[in-house]
Order: C-alpha cells, then structure tokens, then sequence
C-alpha cells in the first residue's frame, strides 16, 4: 500500500522562506505548498508593481527558485541584476520572465505555474491573493506610514512602534484570499509560520480575509519558526514570547510548538548587528507562562556565513523533519 505523503503549508515570503523551502525541498515523504505574501513594494518588484499593475513578482521568485533542483545554477542567472537600458536597470532577470509569463496569460498564478513547470519546481507556490493590496502600518503616535518598503526601511534614527498594521485594496473594496490557498491550509498536516520580517513578511499573509479563518479551522498542527534577529522599526526589543503572542493574536489560536534557534552568534557579528542595523539576538525566557501549553523545539540552527545571520536551511530542514515525523 502506497503511503500518502505528509502535506506542509508554509507562510511568509522574502529570504526567510527561501532559506525554509532550500531545506524542506529535500525531505522525502511531504507535498510542499508555500503561500507568499503580496505585499512586497520595494525594489524591482515595487517599480514593476507600480509601472505594469502586476502583482509583486519577488518573493514568489525566490520560493520557485528555493524549490528548483537546479535552484544554485537558475538562482545566479535570474536573480542577476541588468544594467544596460536605463528601463531595465535594476530589474533582475527572473522578474522579468514571471512578469512577462502573467501577462502573457493574464493570470498572475497561472504565470507562477508556468515558471514552477519551466524550473521543475517541487512543491506548489501560490499567492495569498491575487488583489492589488497595499500595506499601512499605523504607529503609535498616530502617523501613518503606506507600503512594505516603507515599513521595512525605517529613514528616521528613532521611530514610534507599530500600533496596527492592515491591507487597503487598490481597485476593489475588498480583498480576499486566493480560493486554493484556503483548499492548501484545509488540507494541511502541518502548517510552518516563518521565519520573516514579523510585520512585513509573515503577518500580511495573516491580514487576507479568509486566511485567519482557515487556520483556525484546520485539523493541521501549527509551528511557528522565530526569528534570530530582532529588526529595528519592526520588532525592537522583542523577546521570542513577544514573536509568539503577534503571530497567535493574528492566526486566532495558539501555535503547537515553536521553532527556535539556540545558537547565540560570536560576540563580532551582534556588535556589527546592534552598530548598523540596531537589531539584537532574539532571546527566550524557558519559563514564561506560554510554554506551559507550546512545545519549543531548539537546535543549532544558525548560518552566519559572510557575517550575515540567517537560518541554515539543511539545520532547520533537519529539526523540522524530526519534527513532523512525530505524532
């Protein structure tokens, strides 16, 4: 009797979910799904968004590419920037080829598919929706601030924290999720949250009607991967119970366990960090009151390679194996 393989559902979008699908490629036994945030404006996707009405190309690249057996070749020829044409400047290849792909078919996810077939991609990419959507952070002393970009790169030295954060619509009252991403989490036995700018990346997703309520209606267990970094204009000062109580206020329900890397990196690279991007080694308090009731799972999971620090995708591929092989 043939065994039916395990379905995982990531969520989030930008590098972290690359460094996510890279390891969960690999892993025998499962049926990847990666839903991506839509509200990427920065860049060449920003400009292409604003110049062709496409949705954002970016992040979707990077998880076809994540999930493509040829992913170290094809990734240095699209993700290469040109510089010829003062139009094409700053585009990269693979942005070009998805944008042209949804136009040609007139169908932003049917151009995804197409790319997914052309690279032999293995797993499903789908976006969290396929309306226009911008991204409005509200901060605590009132100001607004318009788009991930925006968000994402604070200007100011100081700024006030996020407040609220929401999706405002382009051309239609009201926005909603991609009908299979619903089909996606339904059917999921596992859901992975992350790893990912907290406000940027991962709770866009969250913010779609409809996505909220699937997955609090899913049978599947859900993990949420923490970040190793705090991010300064986003999470500053954050403790992972302070990730965790974020994600669960927007999913509407308590995570099942969380995924957390225990590798404290040299002293060097946090100065480096704290001195340019102002950001600090996400730390855990093992005797907050919520992990009473969510399991924590803690590993070396540490890449700081060229003193960037990142998640390592064959350490984080290898606990979340472990992980999922659990009942």
């Amino acid at each position: 009797m043939k065994q039916t393989k395990q379905q995982i559902v990531t969520i989030g979008g930008g590098s972290g979910q690359f460094a996510l699908l890279a390891g969960l490629r690999d892993i025998d036994g499962i049926d990847i799904t990666a839903v991506v945030s839509m509200a990427d404006s920065g860049g060449s996707t920003g400009r292409l968004r604003d110049e062709l009405g496409i949705l954002p190309p970016g992040d979707v690249l990077k998880c076809v590419l994540a999930l493509s057996p040829q992913r170290d070749l094809i990734r240095t020829i699209l993700l290469k920037r040109l510089t010829g044409s003062s139009r094409l400047r700053g585009h990269n290849a693979g942005n070009m080829l998805l944008t042209m792909l949804a136009e040609y078919t007139g169908n932003f996810a049917t151009g995804v598919k197409a790319l997914s077939e052309i690279l032999d991609s293995h797993g499903t990419i789908l976006p969290v929706t396929v309306d226009k959507v911008t991204l409005v952070a509200e901060l605590t002393n009132g100001s607004r601030i318009y788009g991930q970009r925006a968000i994402n790169v604070p200007r100011e030295t100081q700024r006030e924290r996020i407040k609220d954060i929401y999706l405002v619509p382009h051309h239609h009252d009201e926005i909603a999720a991609y009908p299979p991403v619903i089909e996606a989490i339904g059917g999921a036995d596992h859901i992975i949250i992350g790893p990912g700018d907290l406000f940027t990346s991962i709770i866009p997703n969250l913010l779609v009607p409809g996505v909220k309520e699937a997955i609090m209606a899913t049978k599947a267990r859900v993990f949420y991967v923490v970040n190793i970094m705090t991010k300064y204009g986003e999470t500053n000062n954050f403790r992972c119970n302070d990730f965790v109580k974020n994600i669960e206020f927007y999913i509407g329900r308590p995570v099942n366990g969380i995924i957390y890397n225990a590798m404290r990196p040299k002293t060097k690279i946090l100065e480096q960090y704290s001195e340019k991007e102002q950001a600090e080694f996400v730390e855990i308090d093992g005797d907050h009151e919520l992990w009473k009731t969510r399991k924590i799972f803690s590993d070396d999971l540490l890449s700081a390679g060229g003193g960037i620090v990142r998640h390592d995708s064959k350490k984080l591929a290898k606990l979340i194996k472990k992980i999922i092989s659990q009942p």
